[in-house]
């Protein structure tokens, strides 16, 4: 009878709170029997030290504890530099429903992990860990902007000003000369020409009748606080990309072979892709792990012989949309830069549609990204190696020639003698 291999003969099992947390040591002698030491401490740092020095006392190098939101952060600052710590998602360590307490959670967590059945999460290092923090930070104040865009734009809609109709960008440097002077001359009729630049190709007259509208002095007074907001937020989104740059200067040879990457055309967007993912690959064990990780590839969910779904999985929040944005750009029509990449877009958009050639080519960047931190070299698109040409003359014996037309499907039959 085939028995459990226990890996970690001395080991901790968490159940993470947000004030205090169960930990059980679970120690397990040369014969197979197991002890368990259970203790609870608080989740202040004075506590968790002296977490540690307990952990210590008792040979215990090995922790394993739950992604429980971000409680799981003090625990792991002041364990990782003494202990191994496998942190995992609650599914993995799922107890059975009705017989659950803290106790025998951090015990049940303790019985898995010494039988190395726990699957862990990807913590990168310290620093990458602070370069995603920021650049997380860095997407939510974008998108924060592009809220407060969409509500401007809502205050010209509902105020009878049609400036999207004329201008391709409401925030442009034409447009806003002209809705700022309007809100600081409300109820005037003025001139706009003097506000369009000239390279505009929209006709004055056009323009001229897409800002006849009147702002009410609520929707003024609106208007005002969203565009100082907009001010405020670009001021901070500026300042966090200074030190976004700071912390990624170590990763300056890194970011140079990403840009080299299809799609990757921003020293921003190889930092996130950095950020996300790390510089070291050797925690993947390939590139499809990675891929599946980033949540690229297909579900199993199969059960009696038939497929239920083949839908790519909810992981990768933050790095999924920054690849497909990546290959949008990549397999662009208008840019001929990268035609290998363009053409097998178009060849999976024929027979899948455009949604799933997007993630196609968005795990195939993911993947070209892995070798190239693999091998350290920059990007090279494949080229398929050329056919061997078929000789000029090929002799064959009558014999050949009339096998190679029949292999092709031709009958042959002998000559007829012409009637006179």
């Amino acid at each position: 009878m085939a028995r459990l291999k226990i890996v970690y003969p001395i080991c901790c099992g968490m159940d993470v709170h947000r004030d205090f947390l169960v930990a059980c040591i679970a120690s397990t002698n040369s014969k197979g029997v197991t002890e368990y030491c259970t203790k609870r401490f608080s989740t202040y740092s004075g506590e968790l030290r002296d977490l540690r020095a307990w952990l210590a006392s008792n040979n215990c190098r090995d922790v394993c504890m739950e992604s429980t939101g971000k409680y799981w952060f003090p625990v792991h600052n002041i364990l990782e530099s003494t202990c191994h710590i496998v942190v995992t998602h609650p599914k993995f360590v799922k107890a059975i429903k009705g017989k659950k307490t803290d106790k025998k959670d951090a015990m049940w967590i303790a019985d898995l992990f010494k039988h190395d059945l726990v699957r862990g999460s990807f913590i990168p290092p310290e620093d990458i860990r602070q370069l995603r923090d920021l650049c997380r930070y860095w997407v939510k104040l974008t998108q924060y902007i592009t809220g407060e865009k969409n509500r401007a734009q809502n205050c010209l809609t509902v105020s009878n000003f049609k400036l999207d109709s004329v201008f391709s960008d409401v925030f442009g440097k034409s447009a806003s000369a002209i809705v700022s002077h309007m809100l600081e001359h409300p109820g005037e009729t003025f001139d706009v020409a003097p506000f369009v630049n000239r390279r505009c190709k929209t006709p004055i007259e056009e323009i001229q009748a897409a800002a006849d509208g009147s702002f009410s002095p609520f929707q003024a007074e609106k208007l005002k606080v969203i565009r100082k907001h907009m001010d405020d937020l670009a001021h901070c989104k500026a300042a966090l990309e200074k030190q976004i740059y700071a912390l990624a200067l170590p990763y300056t040879h890194l970011i140079e072979l990403l840009l080299t990457a299809p799609g990757i055309s921003e020293p921003m967007t190889a930092i996130r892709i950095i950020a996300e993912i790390g510089a070291d690959m050797s925690v993947f064990e390939s590139s499809k792990h990675l891929c599946s990780w980033a949540g690229l590839t297909p579900q199993n969910n199969e059960s009696a012989g038939k497929k239920k779904t083949t839908r790519i999985g909810k992981a990768g929040q933050y790095i999924k949309p920054l690849l497909i944005q990546c290959a949008l750009a990549a397999s662009n029509p208008r840019s001929a830069k990268y035609p290998e990449v363009l053409s097998k877009y178009q060849q999976l958009k024929k027979r899948r549609g455009a949604k799933k050639a997007r993630v196609a080519i968005a795990r195939r960047l993911l993947t070209a990204i892995y070798q190239m931190l693999v091998k350290n070299e920059p990007y090279s698109p494949y080229v398929a190696p050329a056919a061997p040409a078929a000789p000029k003359e090929r002799v064959l014996t009558a014999r050949e020639a009339l096998a190679f037309l029949r292999s092709k499907g031709f009958v042959i039959t002998e000559d007829q003698p012409s009637s006179a």
